[in-house]
């Protein structure tokens, strides 16, 4: 019996029509396993909205519809995916949601110029994306496992301050550090790992949204959930073009750009990976190259009403993977959700009550996997004393220059922007320079 059929058999009494591309099952048969897709993406697509609204200084108005315009174009841009418009999209059963592989450098560019400096750089980068997936394999071959892997890495590295200040409440807020934060948090943080250690099937898919709704329930309990945004948010709304504007700085444009080369790297990784672990086979270089050229388009549309770049989900890789359900329809009813619950701006106030350090305690375990992903795509060679020195100058010169910021004090503001606030930035432009230069002569050796 080979593996596919096994794993079936685990799932015997579903319609046949869940594991073919084009199938159609029932709508009852597909809506559990819809679920736990929407369960997979629902935490990271509204807490990183909530994060770039603290951190460009957004009112409680003006972060429920950045959450609003998140689900929006999470849900266009999986449809896009799954049925594609012309020469756009992957036609593969792939989740795409704003995603976290942009926050470091969102960060810096919306402290440094605003939610319109990085809408104006995130249109110029979409752009580029589009670029990107029409010259294919041309840009792509210079960027192996071994350089994708190092600025992966560099990336959950960088994230990692964000979530503990997440944990401890949020900077800036009064009880910045409170017992009560960390109560939260690490309670929030345990039940994930409990969930994703000792449970399976839903229990173990849905484990962020269990965390998060533990969390919750006791930061009710401890009166710590603020319900004002809530009572003031209409029913249904469509986000506005232009709400939030938009700037153009090339310090924060040339960081954009980096980071969709790192993206559209991502999305090859997890193209491949839905398709290998779900369909037993390859991608093709049509697949890729339509679905980021796909991503490209929906990063540039969604910059126009404060909707944040996407990315591929590879949690929800991950599912299809595990159940080998490849449906288009299943997902698009996901996606359909979350396209709706964009035209509802009382679900994304809903979703900002959420305590800062429930979402603290649920993202730093998210934020380590992308880690580990990285490690594993490092690992994906043989660690020879070329690609150790690759991987250990990048990060040490990535992380090390941004932890000293004054070190570059001497250099042009735009210098400084670039290379002194994002360690992703210098690990790839070190990775990809190493990688080009040092000799690639060394032979395996014999066993």
């Amino acid at each position: 019996m080979n593996k596919d059929n096994s794993k079936k058999m685990d799932y015997e009494g579903l319609d046949e029509e869940l594991f073919k591309l084009d199938g159609k099952p029932s709508f009852i048969k597909a809506l559990p396993l819809s679920l736990q897709h929407i369960f997979a993406m629902i935490v990271g697509t509204v807490t990183l909205p909530r994060m770039v609204a603290e951190i460009c200084g957004l009112s409680q108005t003006e972060t429920t519809l950045l959450v609003q315009a998140a689900l929006i174009v999470s849900g266009i841009a999986t449809l896009l995916q799954l049925y594609p418009i012309g020469k756009t999209g992957s036609k593969l059963p792939i989740i795409f949601g704003v995603g976290f592989t942009y926050l470091p450098t969102l960060s810096v560019i919306g402290t440094k110029y605003g939610i319109d400096g990085i809408l104006g750089a995130q249109l110029i980068g979409g752009i580029f994306t589009i670029f990107i997936g029409l010259l294919g394999k041309r840009i792509l071959k210079f960027f192996p496992p071994l350089v994708t892997g190092v600025v992966v890495t560099t990336i959950g590295l960088s994230l990692y301050p964000i979530a503990v200040n997440y944990m401890a409440g949020g900077l800036g807020s009064p009880n910045y550090g409170d017992f009560s934060n960390w109560i939260l948090a690490i309670v929030t943080l345990v039940t994930v790992v409990v969930c994703n250690n000792f449970f399976k099937g839903y229990i173990k898919s849905a484990s962020m949204i269990v965390g998060v709704t533990v969390g919750y329930i006791l930061a009710l309990v401890m009166g710590k959930v603020d319900f004002s945004s809530l009572s003031s948010a209409s029913l249904l709304s469509v986000p506005k073009i232009s709400d939030f504007g938009m700037t153009f700085h090339w310090p924060a444009i040339i960081s954009m750009l980096v980071l969709c080369l790192v993206n559209a790297l991502q999305s090859i990784g997890d193209l491949s990976g839905t398709t290998m672990g779900g369909m037993g086979r390859k991608a093709t270089d049509t697949e890729l190259s339509r679905g980021i050229i796909g991503s490209g388009i929906v990063t540039s549309l969604g910059s126009f009403f404060g909707g944040l770049p996407p990315s591929s989900y590879s949690q929800n890789v991950g599912l299809v993977s595990l159940n080998k359900v490849i449906s288009r329809f299943v997902l698009a009813l996901a996606a359909i959700f979350m396209l709706l619950a964009g035209f509802v701006p009382k679900f994304g106030a809903l979703m900002t009550t959420i305590p800062t350090a429930v979402l603290g305690g649920a993202t730093i375990s998210i934020f380590g996997m992308i880690t580990m992903t990285g490690l594993q795509l490092i690992l994906h060679d043989e660690l020879t004393p070329r690609n150790i020195s690759i991987v250990g100058l990048s990060l040490a010169l990535g992380m090390g220059i941004t932890s000293v910021p004054d070190s570059l004090k001497a250099f042009p503001d735009i210098i400084r922007m670039v290379f002194g606030e994002s360690p992703i930035v210098i690990a790839a432009l070190v990775a990809f320079t190493l990688n080009l230069v040092l000799p690639k002569n060394e032979k395996k050796k014999e066993k």
